[in-house]
Order: C-alpha cells, then sequence, then structure tokens
C-alpha cells in the first residue's frame, strides 16, 4: 500500500488538463482565422480560381480568307485533311521523353523516327529545320497527309498513343490554276513563335499560340487582313477531366479574302515561257566563255502601264508552296534551302539584282537631254571610244558614223553614250569635282526611282544601287582596309585592290563612262525597270507597283478597294518623254528588237521595246528585254543567258502574242486573246461573300491540246 494520498496527484492532472485545453483553444483559434482570411476575407478570389480549375479552354482557329486571282480563281484556299499532331508538353513528362511512343507513332504513319522526332523538336540557334518553330504549348503537327485507316488507328489504340491527336483540319492550299504556280508572289505560311506571341500581345490583333502567319509574298504582306480572329470554347470538367458542361464561348471570325490583278492564265504563260526560254538559252553555245549558257536563273514581270498593277510575276526556278503545309520535311527543306537550290525562295522580280545593260539607256537619254544636249544632234557612233588608255568598245565594234539620240536607242550605239558621259563628267570636275556637280547622270537616275524601293505591297523588296559620288565615298570607307592590306600585288583582282585603296573614293571617268550604258556598279531589279517603262507608256507617272485590288470581308458586304498609287513623274518634260517613245517603237520596228516582232501588228497595237546585254565580271552575260504597249509593259531578265533579243526575245513576244490573241502571221484572233484590255472590274461577289470564279474554259481546252502535242502556245503564238 502506497503511504502518498492520492490527493497528492490532483493539480499536476490539473495542470496538464489545463495547458491541453489551451493548445486545443489555440489550435482552433488559429484554424478559425485561416477559414476567415479564406472564406471570408479573400473568398471571391479562391472561388474564382477553384472554378477557373474546372473550366478548360479549347481554341478554334479561324479559317483563312482565301486569295484569288482578278477573275476569281483562287490562289489560295483551304481544304479539309486529317492532320496528326504531337503535344510536346505530354510527351516530354514521359520518362524517355516520348521517344517510344514516336516511334511507335513512325510506324503508323509510314515515316522514319528520325523524320518524325525531327518535326516535334523545337528550333534554336543550333537546331535548323526541320524543327518546330511555334509555340512549344501548342499541338505540333506531325503530317497533315494521314489516311482515314491511320487516324482510326491512333484513336482506338489511344493508350499507345498519350499526346497524340487525329482529327480533321482547315489547312491551307495553293492549287495553281492552269499550273500558274504563283509561288513567290503567293508565300507561304508557318506557325507564330512565342516571341511573336509576346510582341503583339499588347496589339489589336494579338497572336494565339495556334496561329499561322504568312512568311513571305501576299501571306505576309496581307497577314492581317487574311487570318481573322480565332475563337475559344470554354467547357466546365470535374477533376477528372470529364466535360460536365460548356460556358461561355467566342466564335472564330473567319479571314477575309483577297482579290489581286493576277490573271493566273497570264501568269501560266509566263511562267511557261520564261522557263522555256531558260531552257533554250543553255542550248546555245557561248563564245566568251567557250562553254553553253547556263541561264541559272530569271524573271519577268507583265504591269499595265496605266496603273502600275501587277498582271504576272513570274520567277525562276520556282517551288511548290505547298510543301510548307503541314511542316516541311527535311527532304524539301533542304532542296529549297541548300547551297546547290540555287534559292527558289527568293522573288526574283523584286529580290534579283543585276546590272541593266542598255535598257537603262532610256535614263541616260533623258540625263543627256537635261545637261542640254539636243535630242536630234549630231553624234559619233564609232567603233570605239578611247580614255586615258583604255578601249571602250560599242558592241560588236559596228559603227554607224553620225546619228541622233533616238538613233543611237534604236540601234544601241555604246559610244555615243561613252561620250556624253565623259564630257559630263569632266564638266563636273572629274576626279576632283567642283563644289555642287550637276551629275546629271546620276541624279537622273535617282529621279527615275532606281537606288530605291518602288513600293510593292509585297514584302522583301531590295532597293538596287546607283553608284553616285556619296555611294564611291561610302564603298571606299567600307573596304578601305582589306584594299591597303595588299602589299605586293600580282593578280588583277590585287592590282584592282591596290589601285582602290589609293584612289578608290573618287569617280573616275572609266566609271562614268561604264555607267552610261547600264554597267559597272550599277543594280537594278526587274520591277524597277517595268516601273520606268511603264512610266514611259503612261506619260510619266511611276506608279508603285501593286498586286492587291481589293479586301473583301467573310460576309462581302465590306469591299476595301486598293487603289493605285504614284510615287513620282520622270524629271523630263513631256516633249522628251514622246522623243523617247518614239525611239522605242523604232527599236521594235528598225532596231535592235525588230527581228524579234517581225509581223506584229503595229498599227493597231504599237510595240515599244529596249534590248540589253549586261555584262558580270566572272559570269555570262545578263540578258534583258524591256517592251510596253499602251496597255501592258513586259520586262524580262535572264541571268546568264546570252543577248536580250536573243534569250528573252521570243518569250517576251509569246506573251504579247497570249494577251492580244496574236498568231504566227501577225493576225489577231479576238477569241485566243486572252486580256486584250486590262481587267478593272472586281469578280462576281455573291450575296454569301463567296468570290465566284470565272474559269476559262477554251483556255483550259487548249492547255490539254498543248500537253498533247506540244506544239501550240495557249495564247495563239508559236
Amino acid at each position: 500500500m502506497s503511504n502518498i494520498p492520492e490527493t497528492g496527484r490532483t493539480p499536476r492532472v490539473t495542470i496538464r488538463l489545463v495547458t491541453i485545453q489551451i493548445l486545443v483553444f489555440s489550435l482552433l483559434l488559429t484554424l478559425g482565422g485561416r477559414l476567415w482570411y479564406l472564406q471570408i476575407r479573400n473568398g471571391d478570389e479562391y472561388e474564382k480560381q477553384a472554378a477557373g480549375n474546372h473550366l478548360q479552354q479549347v481554341v478554334q482557329p479561324a479559317v483563312r480568307g482565301s486569295i484569288v486571282d482578278a477573275r476569281g480563281m483562287p490562289l489560295a484556299d483551304n481544304e479539309t485533311r486529317l492532320m496528326v499532331t504531337a503535344s510536346r508538353t505530354e510527351l516530354m513528362k514521359m520518362p524517355d521523353e516520348g521517344a517510344a511512343v514516336l516511334e511507335r507513332l513512325a510506324g503508323v504513319l509510314d515515316m522514319s523516327a528520325k523524320e518524325v522526332k525531327q518535326r516535334v523538336r523545337l528550333c534554336d540557334a543550333e537546331t535548323k529545320q526541320p524543327c518546330w518553330n511555334g509555340s512549344p504549348y501548342q499541338p505540333i503537327p506531325v503530317t497533315d497527309e494521314a489516311s482515314t485507316e491511320q487516324a482510326l488507328q491512333i484513336r482506338e489504340r489511344a493508350e499507345d498513343f498519350p499526346g497524340i491527336n487525329a482529327e480533321p483540319e482547315a489547312v491551307r492550299r495553293y492549287p495553281a490554276p492552269y499550273d500558274a504556280n504563283t509561288s513567290q508572289v503567293l508565300g507561304y505560311l508557318s506557325p507564330v513563335t512565342d516571341e511573336e506571341i509576346e510582341k503583339a500581345k499588347d496589339s489589336d490583333s494579338p497572336f494565339l499560340p495556334s496561329d499561322q502567319i504568312g512568311r513571305s509574298g501576299l501571306e505576309r504582306s496581307y497577314n492581317k487582313a487574311l487570318r481573322g480572329d480565332a475563337g475559344v470554347n470554354r467547357y466546365e470538367v470535374d477533376k477528372l477531366g470529364r466535360v460536365m458542361g460548356r460556358t461561355q464561348s467566342e466564335e472564330a471570325e473567319p479571314g477575309s479574302d483577297l482579290v489581286t490583278s493576277i490573271d493566273s492564265r497570264v501568269q501560266a504563260v509566263a511562267e511557261r515561257e520564261l522557263n522555256k526560254a531558260m531552257k533554250e538559252a543553255r542550248k546555245k553555245f557561248d563564245d566568251n566563255t567557250g562553254r553553253n549558257y547556263e541561264a541559272d536563273a530569271g524573271a519577268v514581270v507583265v504591269l499595265e502601264s496605266e496603273t502600275g498593277r501587277v498582271v504576272s510575276m513570274a520567277s525562276q526556278p520556282k517551288y511548290d508552296p505547298n510543301a510548307w503545309v503541314g511542316g516541311i520535311s527535311a527532304k524539301d527543306y533542304q532542296r529549297l534551302t541548300g547551297k546547290d537550290s540555287n534559292y527558289p525562295l527568293i522573288n526574283r522580280g523584286i529580290q534579283s539584282l543585276a546590272a541593266p545593260g542598255s535598257i537603262f539607256k532610256v535614263v541616260s537619254t533623258a540625263a543627256a537631254l537635261r545637261a542640254g544636249y539636243p535630242f536630234d544632234g549630231n553624234y559619233q557612233c564609232s567603233s570605239s571610244y578611247s580614255v586615258g588608255g583604255q578601249t571602250f568598245k560599242n558592241y560588236e565594234s559596228k559603227s554607224y558614223g553620225t546619228i541622233g539620240l533616238r538613233r543611237a536607242l534604236e540601234v544601241s550605239c555604246d559610244t555615243v553614250f561613252y561620250r556624253l558621259a565623259h564630257k559630263e563628267w569632266k564638266k563636273d570636275g572629274g576626279t576632283n569635282p567642283k563644289k555642287n556637280p550637276d551629275d546629271w547622270f546620276y541624279k537622273t537616275a535617282s529621279e527615275f526611282g532606281l537606288g530605291e524601293k518602288t513600293g510593292i505591297d509585297v514584302p522583301n523588296e531590295v532597293p538596287g544601287r546607283v553608284p553616285d559620288r556619296q555611294w564611291k565615298k561610302d564603298y571606299w570607307e567600307a573596304n578601305k582596309d582589306r584594299w591597303c592590306k595588299v602589299k605586293d600585288p600580282e593578280t588583277y583582282a590585287e592590282k584592282i585592290a591596290k589601285e582602290n585603296c589609293v584612289s578608290g573614293m573618287k569617280m573616275r571617268a572609266g566609271d562614268a563612262i561604264n555607267y552610261s550604258i547600264g554597267q559597272g556598279d550599277t543594280m537594278v531589279t526587274p520591277i524597277q525597270m517595268a516601273t520606268i517603262y511603264s512610266a514611259i507608256s503612261n506619260g510619266g507617272t511611276l506608279y508603285d507597283p501593286s498586286i492587291g485590288k481589293a479586301v473583301v470581308s467573310p460576309d462581302g458586304r465590306d469591299i476595301r478597294k486598293i487603289k493605285p498609287e504614284a510615287h513620282g513623274k520622270l524629271p523630263i518634260s513631256d516633249k522628251w518623254l514622246k522623243q523617247i517613245d518614239k525611239a522605242l517603237e523604232g527599236v521594235a520596228t528598225d532596231g535592235t528588237a525588230a527581228w524579234r516582232f517581225e509581223g506584229w501588228p503595229q498599227k493597231k497595237i504599237p510595240m515599244h521595246a529596249k534590248t540589253g546585254t549586261a555584262e558580270v565580271a566572272g559570269k555570262q552575260t545578263t540578258s534583258w528585254f524591256a517592251t510596253y504597249t499602251d496597255e501592258y509593259t513586259i520586262v524580262m531578265t535572264i541571268s546568264q543567258g546570252g543577248t536580250g533579243s536573243g534569250a528573252s526575245g521570243p518569250a517576251v513576244r509569246n506573251i504579247y502574242n497570249a494577251l492580244y490573241g496574236v498568231d504566227e502571221k501577225g493576225e489577231i484572233d479576238k477569241e485566243k486573246a486572252l486580256l486584250p484590255d486590262p481587267q478593272d472590274s472586281l469578280p462576281e461577289i455573291r450575296s454569301d461573300g463567296q468570290i465566284a470564279a470565272d474559269r476559262d474554259k477554251k483556255f483550259s481546252e487548249r492547255l490539254d491540246k498543248r500537253a498533247e502535242d506540244g506544239s501550240k502556245d495557249p495564247g495563239g503564238g508559236e
């Protein structure tokens, strides 16, 4: 028996009970305070967040607007295809980062595992195409050519393909009516990047991760109008992700349609004739180099003379813009961008730079007139012209005696322009110019629009170059260190470098002489020369070349017409303009282009022309052919193609034959004429907003017949 009284334990028990009660009370007080904070103080905020945890957003991409030609024929539209996509976010959660899933997917799609993995990897500075350059949080297209059977396999075996989806989607299509490719004009699409999303987030037209945007051509310059606004469907889901209902949603707004001034029929003829001309040039022997002409690239531009609208713009080599749809393959990307591709993505109508040769002489003629030389004066056209021990020859060393500027243009006499340019160079002070030299030959070129962009409504146009005194100084500053490193020159290039080190900043006599006939450092694009010649045709207005003709809203109620705009006037009087115009007509009837327009109905359709053969250091000559009628201006160039009239002449003649319906006898068949007058009106726009396509069945039949016998030109010419 214990002698300790039971009452001795009571104080300790009481203290413990009190302590426990205090702890419990404190805990309850803390929990109550926390509940008050969550439910009362911030209850509304957390209620919204909780609701948000049960909402899922599904982006509904907008249907991109179509691009159609002047007759409503689709150049770019949309079609439904079975699209297989991969969620990179889901794949990255897997232990092998989705490698096994992608290998199984490759087997179903009959693709190599390597190609599938390349398509879903992200592009960066070290990872080049093929790769995904869009947002990593949007589904990445693997293919848009899945068969129904392949799509069913993926959907039925969902447990084998986590993160993979297969469903019908609207994708871009480039149908090429009449086989008119029009690739460089149209451009192509690719996914929007995270950087572009971030940059545009505060703009009036932000991007969504699912957006595709134009990367070149009309797809890029009219992207905002074409892409529309994506919709968002919001679904209420439970904690397992099962859809419980649909909440407020925003419907997608389709993009507007773009009507262009391109005529697909003329485009088809221009593309074919350019390609044919290049093939023919490669069959001809070049005496200067001892091999056949390479004819490695070319371009042709057809403008409406009165408005500057582009009826056709063809560039070789070309490419199929459909290759970019649904993600480009490694093989196609290499073919389009590799060093042996000759870069078909370049639009050579606006991006190809070359010396213009003798088609530049209209600028030199205008400069001579502004400098005070009479159009009907007497000028010596000798076989050569010597300055400072250097001899500059006339083309093929021909001599025409004493002639005026009209005849100098007709026969393309170089030495007449050599003498005029040399005289002006001396008047301006030669290598030691006076304080404010007149520089008529250089100022006139700039005022004709050379050295500047024309303002055409497709991106990436290059400005060209007028090598005036300021350009010479800037070029010398940029290169003098490299030139002056040469101490004991041995090769020709080293000798030139040494000479440039000492006096490369000065305008020398040879520079002025070469410049006068479009040689030397002068660089132009086909669209620039087409703009100049169309201005001569229309009375002197330099228009911004344009391809977009109207933007049409999806319902057809809002039609925004795009009117031609001018950026200047030729800096010569109407009298001088008419004199040059008459001389260019003489080129087509009695000059260097006459043999190409033999039998042409000159009285009914007055033809004007200028031939050009430009020499390029280290390469074969560049062919130029500039022409115009009252309605159209056509300029063609072929790199390393030979002479102007020889290489480009037949192709340009055949394009005119197609436009006006002129046959081989020089007679006009109106039924075969594709476009004797420019089309000012828009195609029919139906009440539902659809643009009616006016397909030329007769032209299609002629194309089919030509495909059978391979001889007849669908426009009527041989």
